[in-house]
């Protein structure tokens, strides 16, 4: 069994991905000042695994608040961030530190297609995690002009990666960090997609980085989350099953072998999950997803 858990960070996106192996991998960072359990958590988790990669889709501040604490917890020795010169107009403590990390012999380029062991590939240690980057292509005319963006200290949505995880018999989860609505239709016929279980939606849900319907059909979600962006900013992906962080609260995805079982910290039953009676302690049981189901 392998866990994913969206945590609940207000406007922001944070993530790990608990493997059936030693290896844990975190995606993005949004930590408080005074979310000590949270760190205690992901402190104790790395410190369980033989193998912990933190994944930064981009640097924006929402995207790495308290990397700098969360650095100091753990001592990140894998940072795998898209290669980029950005800038910051306001500098604070967790960008030095992404910058730091970014330019550093610890940090491995991401881009469409990579590979890197036991995180796509495996050998006769340890295997592969499932990791997959599906984007960018860093010879994409309107990437590299994102990156000459960010590099002048602006917005740096568009530089965001694509991050997909597939368990071997079970679940496959996309990540898309703050990629734009129009830029995802320009960009859309480079972005190998395919069928997925579980979209965290980008840009938090926002209505600025709703999924175009081309893109949906290719992938064909059976869960869509939104982030917890204002409501009056979400877009709530009507005809599509979607879990609202902004009701949910924690969620944590129970990964086995054709089956996702849902738990969310406060009180949530979207109808369209069935009721296997599972249990996990100090979450409510939201239901679980048949991935044996056709679609």
């Amino acid at each position: 069994m392998s866990v994913i858990k969206s945590h609940s960070v207000g406007n922001g996106d944070m993530f790990y991905i608990e493997h059936n192996s030693d290896n844990l991998t975190l995606i993005d960072c949004c930590l408080n000042y005074d979310d000590y359990e949270l760190l205690a958590e992901l402190g104790e988790l790395a410190s369980s695994k033989g193998v912990v990669r933190f994944i930064s889709t981009h640097p924006d501040d929402d995207h790495l608040r308290g990397l700098d604490r969360l650095d100091d917890h753990i001592g990140i020795s894998n940072f795998y961030c898209v290669a980029n010169q950005a800038t910051k107009p306001n500098q604070t403590d967790s960008f030095d530190r992404y910058c730091e990390l970014r330019d550093s012999t610890k940090a491995f380029y991401i881009q469409k297609g990579s590979g890197r062991k036991w995180m796509n590939r495996d050998d006769n240690v340890r295997g592969s995690s499932g990791i997959n980057v599906l984007w960018p292509n860093p010879n994409n005319f309107l990437y590299r002009l994102a990156l000459l963006e960010a590099a002048e200290g602006e917005c740096p949505n568009n530089i965001s990666a694509v991050i997909k995880y597939s368990m071997q018999g079970g679940v496959t989860a996309l990540w898309m960090g703050d990629l734009e609505t129009e830029f995802m239709e320009a960009v859309e016929d480079e972005i190998k997609l395919s069928p997925v279980d579980i979209l965290f939606a980008p840009h938090h849900g926002r209505d600025s980085g709703r999924v175009p319907d081309s893109m949906l059909e290719t992938m064909s979600p059976r869960i869509i989350v939104v982030g917890e962006a204002p409501s009056k900013h979400l877009h709530y992906y009507p005809g599509y099953n979607t879990i609202t962080q902004n009701r949910a609260g924690d969620i944590v995805f129970e990964c086995e072998t054709g089956a996702v079982h849902v738990f969310t910290s406060n009180d949530y039953k979207p109808g369209y999950l069935e009721n296997w009676s599972k249990y996990r302690k100090g979450y409510c049981y939201a239901g679980t997803l048949d991935l044996t189901d056709p679609r």
